[in-house]
Parts: C-alpha cells; sequence; structure tokens
C-alpha cells in the first residue's frame, strides 16, 4: 500500500507527505450579517466597503475593512488580563508585554488534541455557562494520553456549529446567552486553566464564542490561562473534523502592534505524514515569522499609480479604555490588502456573467494581453473561498536580488522584471519546481525599506513616482510557467507582484487569476527561511473579500 501510495504521489506530481493530508478550515465566516462581533457597546461593528469594482475607474475590486480583534475566529493573548510591569498592579507580570507582535510563531500551532464536552452544551440555566473542569481533561486523558508541551487543547461542544447563524438567528449565538434567554457558551473554569498549567499545554482553543465563562468567570479564567503565557482560539468551529489526537492546528492572525488580542484564521491538517513534521517543528520552535508588524505611520498599503488613487490607510481607532490594564480596546480600518495580505482571483477579474466597460487605456492593455495569453476570464473566487492548501506548501525562496539595481534611471518607473530564465536558473541549481510548491520571490525590498514616517516613502512612494527603481516583480509569462510547473501560490518581499508599472503590473495580475493561482504579498524576513521549511498562510476568512490580511510563518 506504501508503494502505491508513492508511485502515486510521484505520477501526479504531489508530495507523498502531503498526498494524504487534508486541510480543514476551523474559522467562522465573517459578515456584516453574522454575529461575527461582539454585541455589547461600544464595540464597533465589523464593516467591508467596496471601495472600487472593476470597471472604467479601476482595473482592480478594492475593498476597505473596519475589523476590531474580537471578530469572528479570533486569538487572545496575555495581555488580554496581564497588565505591563510597570503598573505594578496584583495582575502585573513580564507578559503583559507578550502582544499578538510579540508571540513567538512556534506557538501558534501543534497537536490538536479535541477535548470532547458535548455533553455540557444547554447544560446550564439560561445566562450561564456550563463548566469544563479539570475533570474533564482527565477524562481525555484516561481515553487518549496525557497532555504536553505542544499540544493544542481544543474544547469542543459544537457550540459555533450549532448557533452561529445569520441574524435574526445568529442573537442566539452571544445576545441571548447574555441577556439570559438562553444557556451560556461551555468554558473551563479557573481551576481546570491551572490543571493544563500543570502539563506545560501553552496553546489553547475552544468552539465556545468566548474562552470566559458567563456569567462571572470571564476575567478570572482568562487570567488563570494567561498569566502562564497561554495564548488560545476563541469562536473555532468544525473541530468535529478533527480526531481525537494526531492532527495539526494552527491560528494564523494579522501581526497588530501591541495587540492584546487579534482577528485569525485557525485551520488543521490531518492525515498524512505533514501533521506530524509540523507538529515536531513547532514543538521544537522550528519557526520563521514572515510577516511585518502593522502599525499606523508605517507603509502598509499601496498609495496608487496616481494621485486620488491611494488605499485605506492603516489606522487604530480607540473606542474604549481599561483603567486596569491602561489600555484602549480599538478597532483597526485598513485596506483589505493592508500588509502581508493575499490576492485572490476575484482581485483583477471580474464575476461571471459582468460585461466590463474598462477605460480606453485598460482596453488597449487587455487586447494586448489576450493576444499574447488569451482570455483573460472571470473569477467570483473572493478570499473565503480560496482553499486553505493553495497558500500553504513547500517553501521555495528564488533569490532575485541579483536584479536590484539592474534598469537604467531614464526608464523609470519601472521594476526589473522576474523572467521565467531566472526560474529555470533557480530550477537547475535547486531542482524543479513541483505541483503544492509555494514560490517565494527574494527580492529585499520590504527589509530595507520598511520603516515609520517621515522615512516612508523609500519602500512605495519613491519607485511609483520614478525617482528610484521599483522592487523585482514577476511579469505574466513567469507566472504562466508556474501554473505549468503545478505551482498554486506566488509569494513576494516586495510590496505586491505586480511592480510599479501599471500596465505591467495589471497584466501579471490577469495571468495570476486567469491561472486560479493566487499571491501572497508584503513579505519580510524571507532570508532566514531555511531549505526545507514549509510555508503557512491564511487570510481572515471575510465573505466577498477580494484581498485579505493575514499571516505568514515558516516552520522547519
Amino acid at each position: 500500500m506504501k508503494y502505491f501510495v508513492l508511485l502515486l504521489a510521484l505520477f501526479s506530481g504531489v508530495p507523498a507527505a502531503s498526498a494524504q493530508s487534508k486541510f480543514v478550515d476551523c474559522s467562522l465566516l465573517v459578515a456584516p450579517d453574522y454575529p461575527a462581533t461582539w454585541p455589547t457597546a461600544p464595540f464597533p461593528r465589523f464593516q467591508i466597503i467596496h471601495q472600487r469594482t472593476i470597471g472604467s475607474s479601476s482595473p482592480y475590486n478594492v475593498d476597505s475593512l473596519v475589523i476590531d480583534g474580537n471578530t469572528g475566529t479570533q486569538l487572545d493573548v496575555p495581555p488580554h488580563s496581564v497588565a505591563r510591569p510597570e503598573l505594578k498592579r496584583p495582575k502585573s507580570g513580564k507578559l503583559g508585554l507578550a502582544y499578538t507582535d510579540k508571540i513567538e510563531p512556534w506557538q501558534f500551532g501543534g497537536e490538536a488534541c479535541v477535548i470532547d464536552v458535548r455533553d455540557l452544551l444547554n447544560q446550564a440555566p439560561n445566562g450561564m455557562s456550563p463548566l469544563v473542569k479539570r475533570e474533564h481533561v482527565q477524562r481525555f486523558e484516561k481515553q487518549h494520553r496525557q497532555l504536553r508541551f505542544g499540544d493544542v487543547a481544543l474544547f469542543r461542544s459544537d457550540y459555533s456549529d450549532r448557533y452561529y447563524r445569520p441574524y435574526p438567528d445568529g442573537h442566539r449565538y452571544i445576545s441571548d446567552a447574555l441577556d439570559g434567554k438562553a444557556p451560556g457558551y461551555p468554558d473551563p473554569d479557573p481551576d481546570c486553566m491551572e490543571f493544563l498549567a500543570t502539563r506545560n499545554v501553552m496553546t489553547l482553543g475552544t468552539d465556545s464564542a468566548s474562552m470566559g465563562p458567563i456569567p462571572t468567570l470571564a476575567e478570572p479564567t482568562h487570567y488563570a490561562g494567561l498569566k502562564y503565557g497561554m495564548i488560545w482560539t476563541e469562536s473555532a468551529t468544525n473541530l468535529g473534523s478533527l480526531p481525537a489526537t494526531g492532527s495539526f492546528y494552527i491560528l494564523l492572525h494579522p501581526r497588530h502592534k501591541d495587540g492584546a488580542y487579534s482577528e485569525g484564521r485557525a485551520f488543521a491538517i490531518v492525515g498524512g505524514d505533514l501533521p506530524n513534521r509540523l507538529i515536531d517543528s513547532a514543538k521544537n520552535k522550528r519557526a520563521v515569522d514572515l510577516s511585518p508588524t502593522l502599525a499606523q505611520g508605517y507603509p502598509l498599503t499601496d498609495p496608487g499609480f496616481s494621485t486620488g488613487m491611494h488605499r485605506q490607510p492603516y489606522l487604530d481607532v480607540n473606542f474604549q479604555y481599561s483603567e486596569y490594564l491602561d489600555m484602549w480596546h480599538h478597532t483597526h480600518m485598513m485596506d483589505s490588502m493592508t500588509g502581508t495580505n493575499l490576492v485572490p482571483p476575484s482581485y483583477a477579474l471580474p464575476p461571471p456573467g459582468t460585461n466590463v466597460q474598462y477605460s480606453p487605456e485598460v482596453r488597449g492593455w487587455l487586447e494586448q494581453y489576450e493576444k499574447a495569453y488569451g482570455k483573460r476570464g472571470y473569477s467570483d473566487l473572493t478570499t473565503d473561498k480560496v482553499p486553505l492548501d493553495w497558500t500553504c506548501g513547500e517553501a521555495r525562496v528564488i533569490n532575485v536580488r541579483k536584479l536590484v539595481g539592474s534598469t537604467g534611471k531614464k526608464s523609470w518607473p519601472v521594476s526589473p522584471e522576474i523572467t521565467v530564465e531566472h526560474i529555470k536558473e533557480f530550477e537547475a541549481k535547486y531542482g524543479e519546481l513541483t505541483k503544492g510548491d509555494v514560490v517565494i520571490f527574494e527580492t529585499g525590498h520590504v527589509d530595507k525599506y520598511f520603516k515609520p514616517q517621515p522615512a516612508d516613502t523609500a519602500l512605495w512612494v519613491d519607485p511609483l513616482k520614478g525617482d528610484t527603481e521599483g522592487w523585482p516583480a514577476p511579469g505574466p509569462d513567469a507566472i504562466v510557467y508556474l501554473k505549468s510547473r503545478g505551482v498554486r501560490c506566488v509569494a513576494t518581499d516586495a510590496p505586491n507582484l505586480g511592480g510599479v508599472d501599471a500596465k505591467r503590473a495589471l497584466m501579471t495580475y490577469w495571468a495570476l487569476g486567469s491561472h486560479e493561482m493566487v499571491g501572497v504579498e508584503f513579505l519580510s524576513n524571507v532570508r532566514k527561511v531555511p531549505d526545507g521549511g514549509y510555508f503557512l498562510f491564511a487570510a481572515i476568512k471575510i465573505r466577498d473579500c477580494h484581498g485579505g490580511p493575514g499571516r505568514a510563518i515558516v516552520l522547519y
């Protein structure tokens, strides 16, 4: 049987380790008509604004977001409850500085240990949470094995699966429980957290709306775990699709500066050899973070090819002050392609059945593109529909730093083009690209120029104006060649995959979309990716979104 699997992998072009592996989405859909945000005032509601759609004024679908860290499937880190050390309060400690941008990426994932507490669902009076106790964890250990460092303890009650629905049914998810109209969501009590600490479990998750039992134990339970440096997923879903042990689980999230929590994307990998490989990497702290920190005042979003075409800047919006933590809770206003982001096919392709009226200039570009590469095509593949296994795979880093400085000033604004020949040179030296690989172009641009105002212009503005050379970017020929090799995801440590020439950029994005490929942009730290690393990226699961902020790491 093993020999047959190896033969199947060989002829299909899929590595044997991943041929049997399945990606399982454990994240809630984020949309305005779902109970995606905490429902009490003054927490802001999630918003997606389709600022520009493909047509005469834009060849791209451009969205902006208003999104709070307590949205959908989300991450909590210690500063949610642990005060900063300089405040010298009873709950102060050094972990009060362990924000979402500081947690080491190895802690994001590990071996999923699914603790079945479905027998607790709705087993409490209205307005109260049934409590997960240490006895429930011990029951799991008796049935399976003892928990240990490197495990992700996941409490499965099926609460989100059952009650996360569009409004008005969605009120049952959080609002009805808070208002005393329905039983609360099952959650661990503080003693259960203390017990997990004795097992050195550092990562947890729940498919309840929060890790905090209502009405009175939310903060005690949070502090009981967070004071040990634990992090956890809230509002996971689909945990019933995971085996009790043996799968790899991870939550990836935008890297907000000084964030006490963050919106995230949780998923698991089940079957084959891949889960064990990733579990071993996380347990032994072999991880590289590839996403720069998101902070106001940094050049995180596209300023546009011309005046008036800039994207929504990344902004912190304070809405509630916590006196004890001396911290503002804040939401974020940002372009959907802020920082490390996903490029889905629908970014540059119109939905099926639409009759697009491009500007005369873009119509001319389209004629040239279709003459060279075939029909542009259509797509409704928005971020929420992109399969998770498209954005994860073997990391194949192609160093194109030699292209920096290869153009003359008279030709600016221009980006040095990454060609098919550059890719073939890499393959000749390091082996052919195969199906499932994630190609990462290493330009060094973000590492060198990602600086706060007023030194921020070198990353985007100066190259786009033609004051400096643009960053290396693949042309459409390179994209077509990569698809022929079975590559589905192309990534870069430059601001984007298009480069600084508007015509060439659009052709690159058309090539990506029409070949059902995706991009991951705005990486950093790529030079530290070792051979044999596995690339993991996921964007927030936002309905009808034509971009998607996320987090990229490599486990090795």
